[in-house]
């Protein structure tokens, strides 16, 4: 591979990571600023940038959800002990 493969490679990964990290934003309830600070995150740290922001999981957390308590307890197939 010479130098300008190289680049392309690098610039195609670039743009197909900065794009997947802007379709994940999309996806996510954010304020016009939260906005412009990750997409510039994005941008401006070309190949950690889109994994930052993917990583960071910016907007809103969904609501925990409390596990769920079994209505009857597991029957092992033994008598109650007394």
């Amino acid at each position: 591979m010479n130098a300008e493969t190289l680049r392309t490679l690098l610039l195609v990964y670039i743009a197909l990571s900065a794009g997947l990290a802007f379709v994940y934003m999309a996806r996510r309830r954010l304020t016009l600023g939260e906005w412009v600070f990750w997409g510039l995150v994005a941008i401006l740290l070309p190949v950690f940038g889109p994994f930052f922001v993917i990583s960071a999981r910016p907007g809103p957390r969904p609501p925990r959800r409390l596990p769920t308590q079994p209505s009857q307890p597991a029957h092992s197939g033994h008598p109650p002990q007394k």
